[in-house]
């Protein structure tokens, strides 16, 4: 249940953002962000929130930890909308990988949608988003996230 607190702390975070999701894009939008994690529930939970200086917004992540399933379920929110964005994808970790997962939709169309969590070492992780239209065969990532301990 202690599996985000490799996370606890500041972290400076380089973006990378498909232009167009599902579009068949190339183009990478890049931009920085600064991250800030926190563990409450002695491990069973995390949140943290991330600023976005040159996009004007902030995002918070709220993560917790079912003992029955043995499972998280992750929650996004951003301060343009201010409500939790649902469903939470699902998942856990195995070793330093976790891989997290959710039927969702992407403008209408409905999607897989997948993160996966890399522990690399004790200041460096990387987070990323992926999409799937075709029930897992393939998927297209389309941000990512490269945490690097401030």
């Amino acid at each position: 249940m202690n599996d985000f607190d490799f996370f606890v702390g500041t972290w400076n975070v380089h973006n990378r953002l498909l232009a167009e999701r599902l579009a068949g894009s190339d183009e990478w939008e890049e931009f920085p962000g600064r991250s800030t994690a926190h563990r409450p529930f002695d491990g069973a939970a995390s949140f943290d929130e991330i600023t976005f200086p040159t996009k004007g917004f902030s995002g918070l992540t709220l993560r917790l930890f079912d003992p029955v399933t043995e499972e998280w379920s992750i929650y996004w929110a951003n301060s343009k909308y201010g409500r939790l964005e649902q469903p939470p994808v699902v998942g856990r970790f195995d070793g330093d990988r976790g891989e997290f997962y959710a039927d969702d939709q992407h403008e209408g169309r409905p999607v897989r949608c997948r993160f996966i969590w890399t522990v690399i070492d004790k200041d460096r992780c990387r987070w990323e988003q992926a999409f799937s239209e075709d029930g897992e065969v393939t998927w297209e990532t389309n941000w990512t996230m490269d945490f690097t301990r401030a």
